[in-house]
């Protein structure tokens, strides 16, 4: 039996530590990526968008208005905490998704990585199909982790423009299980208020202790200027210096947040300014992937981190130096968020006092968080 030569077994030693370090690091981000979530009243938001032909306009809404929806989100307290967001995104009634499936798919599941639900959401393409409604709750019922917690708020908005009946799943029973589980779905009709009451959309509300909701799609959204956009933007780009990747997925992180930036910037200025309020929120968590949000975890340790998935410029820190920059990054972007923060309040009310009211009634932001809102007192929830 030949042996083998000291170099290969040195070599197979380096490659199976290399491999066990991996290991340990892919643990410690899952670690603390489920230690954001651990223990704490969760608002549940599941999106069923209909994404056929006709439904260019709900999905350019849903792209315009999500950072305005998740800001809002961000305000609540359930019995003074302030409870976590997530997100869970589905389309259907589309011809390009599988026909055994019922033209449904899952884009997302429930998630708190904002940026990823936001690449999700510019992802959607419309095409003609069938929009099967109760077989797209049934799926988001069976396939989404609603969780136990009897605080959490668990709802879900299905946004279409046919009727709520085609396909062969009864949605009265699905609905009804629903109910049973502490779900609360509310329904989207993208047209005439009565279209939709014919088309069993207020119905299917009804049994989901949910609410009637009718939109116009195709409005164009009107977007106010403020004096205080190009200063939130600026601040923006400042807080984006702040962050430190680490970890395997740390570079593609950093390059979605940078996507995401542009998606916004691609949409309108308001747009822009909507997303860097929320990165300026609480919401917005990175730590799976940005030391300064990881250092914030209990179960987050500087000397697990491999080195090797930093910049560059930080692979060669001693890991006090590191802790020490890490630390200055964290006092600068608390700093910066708070200004946002600030700027922000002005912002609001230079809007409050420059817009028509009541012309946004009709939008996705607007009666979305109106339902979830009121919602939510039954749960003791406030803003």
């Amino acid at each position: 039996m030949k042996t083998l030569k000291i170099s290969t077994l040195i070599a197979l030693s380096f490659l199976t530590f290399s491999c066990i370090a991996k290991e340990k690091n892919n643990k410690q981000e899952e670690k603390i990526a489920l230690n954001i979530k651990r223990d704490k009243t969760t608002i549940k938001v599941a999106l069923l968008l209909d994404t056929s032909n006709s439904m260019d306009g709900l999905i350019d809404q849903a792209k315009a208005q999500l950072w305005k929806i998740v800001n809002e989100l961000s305000y609540a307290k359930c019995e003074h905490v302030t409870p976590n967001l997530e997100i869970a995104l589905y389309e259907y009634g589309n011809d390009a998704l599988e026909k055994s499936d019922g033209y449904i798919r899952q884009v997302i599941g429930f998630s708190s990585d904002l940026d990823e639900i936001s690449e999700k959401l510019f992802s959607l393409d419309t095409n003609g199909g069938s929009e099967y409604c109760g077989a797209v709750i049934k799926s988001s019922l069976k396939d989404l982790k609603w969780g136990k917690n009897k605080k959490d708020l668990n709802i879900i908005f299905i946004a279409g423009n046919e009727a709520f009946t085609q396909g062969n799943i009864s949605y009265q029973n699905i609905i009804a299980d629903a109910v049973e589980k502490d779900i609360t779905v509310n329904t989207i009709f993208c047209g005439d208020y009565q279209n939709g009451v014919s088309g069993k959309w207020k119905n299917a509300a009804k049994i989901g202790n949910g609410a009637y909701l009718t939109i116009n799609q195709n409005k164009q959204i009107v977007h106010v200027e403020t004096p205080y956009d190009e200063i939130i933007i600026k601040w923006n780009k400042r807080l984006n210096k702040t962050y430190i990747r680490y970890g395997n997925h740390g570079v593609k992180k950093m390059r979605l947040q940078a996507v995401q930036d542009d998606n916004a910037y691609g949409m309108d200025k308001e747009v822009v300014v909507a997303r860097a309020v929320s990165k300026s929120s609480r919401v917005y968590n990175n730590a799976s992937w940005d030391l300064v949000d990881a250092k914030k975890e209990k179960d987050f340790d500087y000397a697990k981190i491999d080195k090797s998935n930093l910049s560059k410029e930080l692979q060669n820190m001693s890991t006090a130096a590191l802790k020490k920059y890490v630390e200055a990054q964290s006092v600068k972007r608390k700093e910066i968020q708070a200004e946002i923060q600030k700027i922000n309040k002005q912002r609001k009310k230079y809007i409050a006092a420059n817009s028509i009211k009541n012309s946004n009634k009709d939008e996705l932001e607007n009666v979305m968080l109106n339902a979830i809102k009121n919602q939510a007192k039954k749960k003791n929830y406030t803003w």
